[in-house]
């Protein structure tokens, strides 16, 4: 009984995570953003440059048929952890992530100006979409390099370890410190 209480849960939280994201699909965006980005309320959307018919929008069940497996079962253990959560805990993960968009924002204008660049609403609209965009490959690139380093030392590192704790034959373990390898950086 229990896990079908939970099945229902994570049905009806992914079911509001559908609507909310169908919802934020269907709401106006700036031309040039990435698909289901949410334009900011800086003013009237731009006028449609051609009258017909809008272009379709994926519906949910297509666009979850389109993730890989993997971000499946990502986004099915968020949605477990987040109907976990307390109204507090939930509240702080949202304002964590308004500090971080904030944080996106400030550096994304900060690169536009530096840049020298002037452009229209929907070239800087680009321009930001383009931003963040390699500005996450070249993070993403930076967090699988440290992990790379950090896999490479780890070995050394034990085994320094367990040269320092290994035991004496009279059963205590040594006091004597030893000095750990240095990265080079």
């Amino acid at each position: 009984m229990e896990r079908n209480a939970s099945s229902v849960k994570v049905i009806t939280t992914l079911s509001i995570f559908a609507s909310f994201c169908a919802l934020a699909q269907a709401q106006p965006q700036r031309s040039g953003g990435r698909q289901g980005q949410v334009a900011p309320h800086s003013g009237p959307p731009p006028a449609a440059p051609h009258s017909g018919p809008p272009p379709s929008v994926p519906s949910t069940r297509e666009r979850w048929l389109s993730l890989p497996p993997a971000a499946r079962q990502d986004f099915q253990r968020n949605a477990e952890r987040w109907t976990r959560m307390s109204p507090e805990e939930r509240n702080i993960l949202r304002q964590r992530e308004n500090l971080r968009q904030a944080q996106i924002k400030r550096e994304t204008d900060a690169a536009l100006r530096d840049s020298g660049l002037r452009l229209d609403q929907e070239k800087r609209s680009q321009f930001e979409s383009r931003y963040i965009q390699e500005r996450r490959k070249i993070e993403q690139g930076l967090r699988q390099q440290i992990e790379t380093e950090r896999q490479k030392e780890i070995p050394a590192l034990i085994q320094q370890l367990r040269k320092e704790f290994q035991l004496e034959p009279g059963g205590g373990a040594t006091a004597k410190p030893v000095e750990l390898p240095k990265s080079g950086k």
